[in-house]
């Protein structure tokens, strides 16, 4: 079932003389929409830099895309709502704000996925706080049960997206940050991936992509948000 999306309950501007341009989208997911869904993600005048400001709201149960050219600030844009650059503005998640909270208490409702995740423990397993739990999402992923034991460096840069993936959407956050998050995975692990974000946006979460397959913002994105490069 196709998403009909009101143009009010995803709206996104960015200014500096080069206004974003925002389209519906009627994408290709299949999860029921969210009858009257509530804003989830608010941005507030964010700028970095040359990049911006920008306001943005995604509804509970929707996924914005921010599409524009190399060096236009999409990642960037993806990082400030992370909290992870320092910034001017202000986000929310359910009308609370990120200056209320710790960098880390922000990061756990607002999950950063990147095409080159980092790692900090010796082990695939410790990175996750029940590694034993991922064995249903590892299956669906074609991922082996063995990776948990391994060391991050030894896995493919595909297997290595699929199991940040896994280790971001954990403990289900609110919001989903998705930076290429498949880039580096065939078309089956990508279709996998892409059924797991629309059951969790079928559960409320919000969505921002970032994405260089048009193909994969049309079968996701309700909204797309257009950057222009700074001046």
């Amino acid at each position: 079932m196709d998403k009909a999306v009101d143009q009010q309950q995803c709206r996104s501007t960015v200014s500096n003389h080069h206004p974003a341009i925002l389209r519906p989208h009627a994408s290709g997911a299949i999860t029921k929409p969210m009858q009257n869904p509530a804003i989830r993600l608010t941005a507030k005048g964010l700028k970095f830099q040359l990049v911006g400001p920008i306001e943005l709201e995604v509804s509970e149960g929707q996924c914005l895309a921010v599409s524009g050219p190399s060096g236009a600030g999409k990642s960037l844009t993806l990082r400030m709502i992370a909290d992870l650059v320092p910034h001017e503005g202000e986000c929310l998640v359910d009308g609370v704000t990120a200056s209320s909270m710790t960098g880390p208490a922000w990061r756990r409702v607002v999950r950063y996925v990147s095409s080159e995740p980092g790692w900090w423990a010796a082990t695939v397993g410790e990175h996750f706080t029940d590694a034993k739990a991922q064995a249903d999402g590892m299956r669906r992923l074609f991922l082996d049960a063995s990776l948990l034991e391994a060391a991050p460096e030894r896995l493919s840069t595909g297997e290595r997206q699929r199991m940040a993936f896994l280790r971001a959407i954990e403990d289900r956050p609110k919001v989903l940050l998705l930076d290429e998050p498949t880039s580096a995975l065939d078309p089956t692990s990508v279709k996998a991936v892409e059924e797991i974000v629309r059951e969790l946006m079928g559960d409320g979460c919000a969505a921002v992509l970032t994405s260089h397959d048009p193909e994969q913002v049309e079968r996701l994105a309700d909204q797309v948000m257009t950057l222009a490069r700074p001046q």
